[in-house]
């Protein structure tokens, strides 16, 4: 009692009236949802935009308007030009992301739990992923023919270090003890791995399909603007030869969706897998 006498006056909840509320800071730095700043930073650019060619600061034949590229889709879209040359990518890129993503699992979670495959692959990993992919499709075009098979090899290279990177670095950071842990439970080696390694590694492989997914995308304009008749890279290639401004605008609009829902899937897998967190 004569502590809290020398300390300071009690109020009449029993607190010292020195004292002071501390705000609650363990929230963990948790994302929280912010759709509509998302949305309005959307409207301001395409606003200014809209407006720097209403009042001619900026010429047309340069730059179109929103509006413009909107009619060009449209007209696009009714004539089947879009939806063919879209279906074209779409396959191109499934079918080198599958493959790709499957070899890149297989050998990254390898490289991650076997230190023999760990020192083979690593320094063939390090020396061949700064290569520019886009560089093999004619040596490609070569051993494969003329066709599917080169541009969809180009893609799941592309798509291949990427992945084994991501999952390697993600089975290698799994803390040590819990593996240990498992181990002195006497659990089976399968079980170490579907239990603990994996769920572990699962945040860091999933970080690594956003970049493969990007680089499918890049890979698939970069190898239709080589050699191919169909895709959006060959319809950008010729609307810029043609200089109709407004139709590769409009391929640029189609492939920025195209990024934003396959970052709205893997949103989705990242929510079902990994709601533990």
């Amino acid at each position: 009692m004569l502590e809290d006498t020398m300390a300071g006056p009690v109020g009449p909840a029993g607190l010292r009236a020195d004292r002071r509320e501390v705000h609650f800071r363990g929230g963990g730095f948790l994302p929280v949802p912010r759709r509509l700043h998302s949305w309005f930073g959307f409207i301001v650019i395409i606003g200014l935009w809209q407006a720097a060619i209403s009042l001619h600061w900026v010429d047309p034949v340069f730059l179109p308007s929103p509006a413009a590229i909107c009619t060009a889709l449209w007209s696009l879209a009714r004539s089947g030009d879009l939806w063919t040359n879209l279906s074209t990518s779409l396959m191109r890129i499934g079918s080198g992301w599958i493959i790709g993503t499957a070899l890149g699992l297989v050998v990254g979670i390898g490289m991650g739990l076997s230190s023999v495959t760990r020192a083979v692959g690593m320094p063939l990993v390090s020396a061949i992923y700064p290569i520019p992919k886009i560089a093999l499709l004619p040596l490609l075009i070569l051993w494969l023919g003329i066709g599917e098979a080169p541009k969809i090899a180009t893609i799941a290279s592309g798509v291949f270090f990427p992945t084994v990177i991501a999952t390697f670095s993600g089975v290698d950071s799994v803390p040590r003890n819990l593996i240990r842990m498992g181990q002195s439970f006497n659990m089976p080696m399968s079980g170490i791995i579907w239990k603990i390694i994996l769920p572990s590694a699962l945040p860091g492989i999933l970080a690594g399909f956003r970049i493969s997914m990007a680089t499918a995308l890049l890979l698939v304009v970069a190898a239709e603007m080589i050699g191919a008749q169909f895709g959006i890279g060959a319809f950008l290639l010729t609307a810029g030869n043609l200089m109709q401004t407004d139709n590769l605008l409009a391929g640029v609009v189609v492939l920025s969706v195209l990024g934003l829902g396959m970052g709205a899937v893997l949103t989705m897998i990242e929510k079902a897998f990994l709601s533990w967190r």
